[in-house]
């Protein structure tokens, strides 16, 4: 086994839902999450996003709750000797001297937002980057993947696409309808992601993205986040981490070798792709990559890919006088 150790960016894990609902929960080591401080440190995660979660379909969605998240981010994981909060396009050339680790903040379906783009603009005040338009269903912006109807946006999600691209907030496509995606594709002046999904190709759920959908990601030089949920990576579940490189090397076949980063879904799964049961384990992931593909590849999937998007289309730091 080679002794070299490699960064990593993962794009989607659920810690934030987790501590807002067990707020006695300890960040740095606790058994009841996947994401850890000390599985970040051990599986040499240098940044990690964190997904604000509401469910319509399960609980009252409300701007509340996702204040209450952010919160939950500044006082648990943000803090002191945890990670740094990445925010700006300036600070990802800061990354290689912070050796604890970065995080980072998105949104995972608009709802919450209750159709204000006040909401939305105070939300990138406090610090979230990334917004996921829906989840699986219909919102008040859009049609999610499971809606039956496979509808666009709304006026009011128009109206959100045009102050994201004013705003600097960069949009995330996984969970959206189909329509929605190529909609926004028309619209988005700017290009985005799909932070947690796989090929359709290898793996039927509907959550994974088809081969026209992968191809306008490359074309517009996004991201798709491959991710470990065991049913979009192998059909029927019951997936080791060895096939998750028929995913990489379908993409890679689509020409998507730079726009292949991971996005694990890590707190918002109950069981797992065997050997990728938890951050720590990225570093095992590293060295079965290496046995397979050129290291080059290896460090632009693991890391190299994602900071690239980050350090071109994050927002600037504002100057003050």
């Amino acid at each position: 086994m080679r002794n070299r150790k490699m960064k990593v960016a993962d794009f989607h894990c659920d810690v934030l839902s987790k501590l807002q609902a067990s707020p006695d929960i300890d960040f740095t080591k606790d058994s009841r999450l996947d994401v850890t401080l000390e599985r970040l440190l051990a599986g040499g995660v240098e940044l990690q996003i964190f997904a604000i979660f509401l469910s319509a379909q399960r609980e009252k969605v409300s701007f509340e709750r996702i204040l209450g998240q952010i919160e939950s981010f500044r006082a648990q994981v943000a803090t002191p000797g945890g990670l740094q909060w990445l925010r700006w396009k300036e600070e990802t050339t800061e990354m290689a001297d912070r050796p604890t680790g970065w995080g980072m903040l998105s949104l995972e379906g608009v709802d919450g937002l209750e159709g204000n783009l006040f909401y939305a603009q105070l939300c990138f005040e406090l610090g979230v980057r990334f917004m996921g338009l829906t989840w699986n269903y219909a919102n008040w912006a859009a049609d999610g993947v499971l809606e039956p109807r496979n509808g666009g946006f709304t006026e009011q999600g128009r109206r959100l696409i045009e102050w994201c691209n004013r705003s600097g907030m960069l949009l995330d496509v996984s969970h959206l309808a189909p329509a929605g995606f190529w909609e926004l594709a028309e619209r988005n002046t700017r290009p985005f992601i799909a932070s947690h999904s796989n090929a359709a190709a290898i793996c039927g759920h509907p959550r994974n993205l088809s081969d026209e959908q992968i191809r306008a990601l490359v074309a517009m030089d996004g991201r798709i986040g491959l991710t470990f949920v065991p049913w979009f990576v192998r059909d029927g579940g019951g997936a080791k981490a060895e096939d998750v490189l028929r995913h990489i090397e379908h993409v890679c076949s689509l020409g998507g070798s730079r726009q292949i980063m991971f996005g694990s879904d890590f707190d918002g799964i109950d069981a797992w792709v065997e050997g990728l049961e938890h951050p720590g384990k990225y570093a095992e992931f590293a060295e079965l990559l290496l046995a397979h593909y050129p290291e080059e590849d290896v460090r632009g999937w693991l890391h190299g890919n994602a900071l690239t998007f980050l350090a071109t289309n994050l927002p600037s730091k504002p100057s003050h006088p």
